[in-house]
This record gives C-alpha cells, sequence and structure tokens, in this order.
C-alpha cells in the first residue's frame, strides 16, 4: 500500500505560504531538500515553538498533522571559513570622503583663523563682527557634538 501523503504549510517570516506534499516517513533533511535545494543550510524550520535540528529525524516522529504549520527561517548565506594562511575575501574599501565629511572639520579650521584674526586684529572687527562670530561658533560646536554623539 502507499504510504499516504500530508500537507505541510510552510509559513515564512514575511508571512507568505507555500505548501509541501511530503510523507509521514520522509525526514527533516529531505524536506528541505525538496523544497529548499542549495539552501538546506540555511533554513530553520520551527514546529510549535521547537528549532528542528536533527536531520534525520522523521515528520511522523514530530507528530505532523495534514496543513500543520512549519515556520521556516531562510538566514543569508555565510561565507566559508579559510584556513590561516590563505587569502580571504576582501575587505571592503574604505567609503570615499565626500564634500559632506569634510564640512565640518573646514569650518572649524576657518573660525579658528577668524578667532586668530580677531585676536590679532581687534581694530577691523566691529562688535556686532565678534558677536556673529561668537554665535557661529557656538553654532558649529553644537553640531559637531551632535554629529559626533552618535
Amino acid at each position: 500500500p502507499a504510504e499516504p501523503t500530508l500537507v505541510l504549510r510552510l509559513k515564512f517570516l514575511n508571512d507568505t505560504e507555500r505548501l509541501a506534499r511530503v510523507r509521514p516517513g520522509d525526514t527533516v533533511g529531505a524536506l528541505k531538500r525538496t523544497y529548499f535545494p542549495g539552501q538546506e543550510q540555511q533554513v530553520r524550520l520551527i514546529y510549535q515553538g521547537q528549532l528542528l535540528r536533527d536531520d534525520a529525524q522523521s515528520l511522523a516522529g514530530l507528530h505532523l498533522g495534514h496543513l500543520s504549520v512549519l515556520h521556516c527561517h531562510l538566514s543569508p548565506p555565510s561565507t566559508a571559513p579559510t584556513a590561516p594562511g590563505t587569502p580571504g575575501p576582501r575587505s571592503p574599501a574604505p567609503a570615499a570622503l565626500g564634500v559632506g565629511s569634510l564640512a565640518l572639520p573646514l569650518f572649524v579650521l576657518l573660525l579658528a583663523l577668524l578667532w586668530y584674526l580677531q585676536l590679532q586684529h581687534r581694530h577691523v572687527f566691529t562688535a556686532t563682527a565678534t558677536t556673529c562670530l561668537a554665535g557661529l561658533t557656538l553654532l558649529v560646536t553644537f553640531v559637531a557634538f551632535a554629529m559626533y554623539r552618535r
């Protein structure tokens, strides 16, 4: 006699579902190979809150019923560890310096130059110019602390 088939609901984290036709004698590993070919190592199956770790366990041993729900989690593929002394995957190149990353240091340098000039040549700076310079210095200080506080 032919072994009866079960229909299982494979439910993913994004709430999508797939139906899987299996036999009770099939193993967890066979289910992974059939419905996730090439991704067997990345898929995690969960039934009634328990992670199904043993790929040799039969589905009958889990007491699955018709339309039972198996929650599926697909993790991204991991890179294989390399042996010591062999070159591994290249690390990403550092991000290029953009104008945005240089703006704050340039403003600080400009403010330092203006303060130097204000101290060396007071007769050129009016009270309004000195007040504006002090306000601009406070603004740049707050921006600098806000940016580098993260």
